[in-house]
């Protein structure tokens, strides 16, 4: 692990930041610490092409005092205005070369450990994929969901453009990160809590409010269901959804800090891109 020491300074999240919509680049040229300590999660959906994500995590990087990623399904995309075909793995390891390169922390680094206020936590970045566990009602494996969602008109783009290559299948490379992750958190200390930052949430507790129940199979993994729990986990930072909110679930914190698309956050209320404080929490200033 490494350490970043401070006595000041705010922990701050944001995701599905999409720039690929000129508002949603808009608000990311707007995006600004509050102090120079700040740290700012970015849980992905940054961009689909690598020009997009260069561009917004190199902004964002000198601007914050350090910026830690986690990929979200677009950055996977192999999308056919991108440049850059590389596919699957080689696609990811691409894009954490371009992270270590801009200064930006990726799933494949020490976890840093936020020692400002609310501190000291370990920040861990996390790269876990899905496996389709989360099956509509009434279905009981993967064929039938797919067949389901096709039947709703409701399918994530994933399917045509995030490849799993060299892996065969999508959930085959969630096993194989499941599993290392799991033993890199696991070494960390016991007595440390963590905030596992991932593009979806470690618990499909806050899929209950989709509109589209069949997306869940796009949305996460049942292996990470008890991690909350295993793990001395402080707060879960997630994105995906475009659902931005504060849930609790078995005592933990879990925080969505999606903006979403154009269309959605113009809905809400408030200002559009609004970083959300993970640390210090509320009363816990210092």
């Amino acid at each position: 692990m490494t350490s970043t020491a401070g006595g000041a300074g705010q922990l701050l999240a944001i995701s599905d930041l999409h720039i690929g919509y000129p508002e949603n680049r808009a608000l990311v040229e707007e995006m600004r610490p509050g102090t120079d300590e700040d740290w700012l999660l970015v849980a992905g959906d940054v961009a689909e092409t690598v020009a997009d994500i260069r561009w917004a995590l190199k902004t964002l990087a000198a601007r914050f005092r350090k910026v830690v990623w986690a990929p979200g399904n677009h950055e996977l995309w192999t999308h056919p205005s991108d440049t850059v075909t590389l596919r699957g793995v080689a696609r990811y390891e691409y894009l954490v070369e371009l992270c270590r390169e801009l200064g930006v922390t990726t799933p494949e680094d020490p976890y840093p450990v936020w020692e400002g206020p609310g501190g000291p936590v370990a920040v861990a970045p996390l790269f876990l994929l899905y496996d389709y566990s989360f099956l509509p009602a009434g279905c009981t494996t993967k064929e039938q969901g797919l067949a389901y969602a096709h039947g709703t008109g409701i399918v994530c783009s994933d399917e045509y453009l995030l490849h799993p290559d060299p892996y065969p299948s999508r959930e085959a490379w969630c096993r194989d990160r499941v599993a290392a992750t799991e033993r890199r958190l696991a070494e960390l200390p016991a007595d440390l809590p963590v905030i596992p930052v991932n593009h979806y949430p470690l618990d499909r507790h806050p899929m209950d409010v989709l509109w589209h129940p069949e997306f869940a199979m796009w949305c996460g993994t049942g292996l990470t269901a008890d991690w909350h729990r295993r793990f001395p986990v402080h707060t879960m930072v997630y994105g995906h959804l475009h659902i931005p909110r504060t849930t609790f679930h078995e005592g933990v914190r879990f925080e969505e800090v999606s903006v979403g698309y154009p269309r959605e956050w113009r809905k809400r209320p408030g200002p559009p891109g609004r970083l959300r404080r993970i640390l210090p929490r509320e009363g816990e200033e210092r």
